[in-house]
């Protein structure tokens, strides 16, 4: 790896001396083998969960107002207590079956808004919560009927910088398809200059899990981010998938070393025709040794909305990405 993606200088901005036109970078569809990235997936998909879904962000759910999402079939009320406490339970009324989503929250309590039932978060007449989790990026819920695996008491959330330090941001989206394209998605980084040139030049992969026990089942790549035209940010990134719904990179060298990437998929109600969909949540924390980080901290509120724009580009393209596999998987026409 070169200096430039190494220990950060006093400017991480670098000048691409010879860009390379989209149309004349070095082909990588050799590299990215179908089997490579059906094994990846498939090892991924064999890991456990515990049970535990990505419901929403921290952020969206403040109190006094519920949140209502259908995961697979199962529909799911969240909503915090008078402590803060992340609070989640079936999302129908056990006495006539109302939706609670659209219950109010009154000092903690959910009340449905047909005849009154007042839910604190225990059991009451017949309604069981499902237990919850919020380690301050994103929500959890667990749900042992439909993940059909043991149980785990809280769910894996990769290792962050402390929030205190970082500035973190969530993007949401939806797309036609099963979490498995979505996985797949993020396990074929050889895609990212051919498909993202608006955002990736220069990439590189530089190892794989077909590389041996070294590289520790992971994808490691080499970019550069796009900042204005020939200036980039060189990285060394590390993709791995610590669960059937969960991709994770970490920045490991270069600009932002330890900032890290989360994407996870929960499948949620099929549409009105039957397909397929899956939520999209991807976590970003971004940070930095540089001094002038503090600066960027402070002005959080600011970053997060582009943090989410730039995001959201990228899905918008990947999710293509994700509903064409799931289109091609189901009429049985997948070439990989």
């Amino acid at each position: 790896m070169s200096r430039a993606a190494g220990r950060p200088g006093r400017v991480p901005l670098r000048l691409r001396r010879a860009p390379v036109p989209w149309e004349r970078q070095a082909p990588t569809w050799r590299e990215a083998k179908p089997a490579l990235i059906a094994e990846a997936l498939g090892r991924a998909r064999s890991r456990a969960s515990g049970n535990w879904y990505v419901i929403g962000a921290s952020r969206d759910l403040p109190p006094g107002r519920p949140l209502g999402v259908t995961v697979g079939s199962t529909e799911v009320v969240a909503w915090r207590d008078g402590g803060g406490k992340l609070r989640t339970g079936p999302g129908a009324c056990p006495h006539l079956g109302a939706p609670l989503r659209d219950s109010p929250v009154r000092h903690g309590t959910l009340v449905c808004h047909w005849h009154g039932l007042a839910l604190d978060g225990g059991p009451c007449a017949g309604w069981e919560p499902y237990p919850a989790f919020d380690d301050g990026v994103l929500l959890w819920v667990r749900l042992d009927r439909m993940g059909g695996e043991p149980p785990s008491e809280r769910p894996y959330v990769p290792v962050r910088p402390r929030l205190r330090d970082g500035v973190e941001a969530v993007f949401s989206g939806v797309g036609r398809c099963e979490p498995e394209d979505v996985v797949a998605n993020r396990l074929d980084p050889w895609h990212g200059a051919w498909f993202h040139p608006y955002s990736f030049v220069d990439l590189t992969v530089t190892g794989t899990p077909a590389d041996g026990p070294e590289h520790d089942d992971a994808f490691t790549v080499d970019v550069s981010f796009k900042v204005a035209g020939r200036l980039v940010v060189p990285v060394r990134a590390r993709f791995t998938a610590p669960g059937p719904r969960t991709v994770v990179m970490h920045i490991v060298e270069g600009e932002g070393a330890g900032s890290v990437v989360e994407t996870h998929a929960t499948p949620l109600a099929p549409d009105e025709r039957g397909r397929p969909r899956t939520a999209v949540t991807e976590a970003l924390v971004a940070a930095s040794d540089r001094r002038g980080f503090t600066v960027a901290r402070a002005a959080a509120p600011l970053l997060r909305p582009l943090m989410r724009a730039s995001a959201g580009r990228l899905w918008r393209d990947d999710l293509a990405y994700a509903e064409r596999r799931w289109e091609l998987r189901a009429g049985g026409r997948f070439p990989g």
